[in-house]
C-alpha cells in the first residue's frame, strides 16, 4: 500500500472511530448505569456527561496514537534502516544488503539504494582489480624493460673493457646490442599502442581491404624469415569467396603480427607450423592463425586476451613480453566491429581466430 493511501486511511480512521466510540460508549454507559448501578442517566445527566467525555476523550487519545504510532513506525524505520545503510557506505562498508519489503514508495527507494550498494560495490571491485593490474603492469615493464638493458649495459662494458678484442667478438656484441635495442624499442612501442587503445585515442583510418591479398602478401614476406628457421607458414582459403572488409591496414597488419609473433613465441616444436585460414559467412569473414605449439591449458583459455596475462609457462625470461599481445588484438579487432576468441589442445596447438564485419560492394 502507498504511503498516500495509508495516510488517507489513518486521517478516515481519526474521524470514522471516535464517531462510532459514541455510540458505543453511549450504549455501554446506559446499562452500566441502569444495570450496575441503578441510576438513570436522564436522572443524573451531568454525571453521564462526564463519564461520556472522560471516555470519548480516552478512545480519541488511544486511536490517534496507535494510528499515528502504526503509520510512522511504517515510514520512519525504513527510512531509518536507510540511513544506516548510507552511513555504512560514507565509511566505506559496501558488504551488507537491504531486504525490500513492500511496494511503497519507501520500499522502491529502498530498491534503487540497493541497486546503487551494488553498483558501487561493483565499480570497487573494478577499482581494485585496476589497481592490481597496475600493480602488475609496473612490474611486468619493470622486469621486460630492465632485462635488455641489462644486455645492453653488459655488452657494451665488454667493448669498454677490451674482451670484444677481435673484429668478429666486436661484430658479435654489436650485433647483439643492436637486437636488444630493437627489442627494447618494439615493447615501448606496444605498451605506447596499448596504452592509447585503452582510452579509446588511436586514430583508424579504415579503407576497404582485400583480406585474402592482405593476407597472402604478408605471409609471402613473413615466409623467407621463417624459412631460416625450418618453420613452415601456410594459407588455406575457401575458394570462390568475397573477402573484403573495411579496415585499418597497419593495424590489422599489427593483429596478424601479434598472433604469429605469440605462436612462435611459445613454440616448442622443433619444426614449428603456422597455417592461417580464411572463410567467409553471410556477414563476416573468419581468420584463424593455428599453431602446433605447446598449446593452453583450459582453465587459462578465458583469460589469455586478459590485459596483462601470460599463461604459467609463459612467465620465464626466455619468452619475456608484456602480457599486452594478445589484449591488444581484442582490443583492435573489436574496434573493427569483430570479435576475437580461442581454441586450444594441449601438447597439440592453439587457434586464435577472429571476424571482421565484410564491406559492401
Amino acid at each position: 500500500m502507498s504511503i498516500k493511501k495509508r495516510l488517507i486511511l489513518s486521517n478516515l480512521g481519526m474521524i470514522i472511530i471516535p464517531i462510532l466510540s459514541i455510540l458505543f460508549i453511549d450504549i455501554v454507559l446506559v446499562n452500566i448505569m441502569l444495570f450496575v448501578f441503578h441510576i438513570a442517566p436522564n436522572e443524573n445527566l451531568q454525571l453521564f456527561l462526564n463519564l461520556r467525555f472522560i471516555s470519548f476523550l480516552i478512545v480519541l487519545i488511544l486511536t490517534i496514537g496507535m494510528l499515528t504510532y502504526a503509520v510512522s513506525k511504517s515510514i520512519i524505520q525504513p527510512i531509518q534502516k536507510l540511513a544506516e545503510a548510507a552511513e555504512k557506505i560514507a565509511h566505506g562498508n559496501l558488504d551488507f544488503s537491504l531486504q525490500i519489503k513492500g511496494k511503497d514508495e519507501i520500499s522502491q527507494l529502498t530498491k534503487s539504494f540497493e541497486t546503487m550498494r551494488q553498483k558501487l560495490k561493483e565499480t570497487d571491485e573494478l577499482n581494485k582489480k585496476y589497481e592490481q593490474n597496475r600493480r602488475e603492469l609496473i612490474a611486468s615493464i619493470s622486469h621486460d624493460l630492465k632485462t635488455p638493458i641489462t644486455s645492453i649495459k653488459g655488452y657494451i662494458n665488454g667493448i669498454k673493457d677490451g674482451i670484444a678484442n677481435t673484429p668478429e667478438k666486436m661484430r658479435r656484441y654489436i650485433n647483439t646490442i643492436e637486437n636488444k635495442a630493437t627489442e627494447l624499442d618494439q615493447l615501448i612501442d606496444e605498451l605506447f599502442l596499448y596504452s592509447k587503445l585503452s582510452v579509446n585515442k588511436v586514430q583508424y583510418h579504415f579503407v576497404p581491404l582485400d583480406l585474402k591479398a592482405f593476407l597472402q602478401d604478408y605471409i609471402d614476406e613473413l615466409s623467407f624469415d621463417l624459412a631460416e628457421k625450418s618453420g613452415e607458414i601456410s594459407l588455406h582459403v575457401e575458394k570462390n569467396q568475397y573477402y573484403k572488409v573495411l579496415a585499418d591496414r597497419n593495424h590489422l597488419h599489427r593483429v596478424i603480427t601479434n598472433l604469429i609473433q605469440n605462436s612462435l613465441k611459445y613454440m616448442d616444436k622443433e619444426t614449428p607450423k603456422i597455417t592461417v585460414s580464411l572463410s567467409s559467412s553471410e556477414d563476416y569473414i573468419k581468420v584463424g592463425v593455428t599453431d602446433n605449439g605447446s598449446g593452453i591449458d583450459q582453465k587459462a583459455l578465458p583469460y589469455i586476451f586478459d590485459q596483462f596475462y601470460r599463461t604459467d609457462e609463459s612467465r620465464n625470461s626466455s619468452t619475456g613480453g608484456s602480457g599486452i599481445g594478445l589484449a591488444i588484438v581484442k582490443q583492435i579487432i573489436e574496434d573493427h566491429g569483430g570479435t576475437v576468441w580461442a581454441e586450444s589442445e594441449k601438447n597439440i596447438g592453439t587457434t586464435i581466430l577472429f571476424t571482421l564485419p565484410k564491406a559492401g560492394d
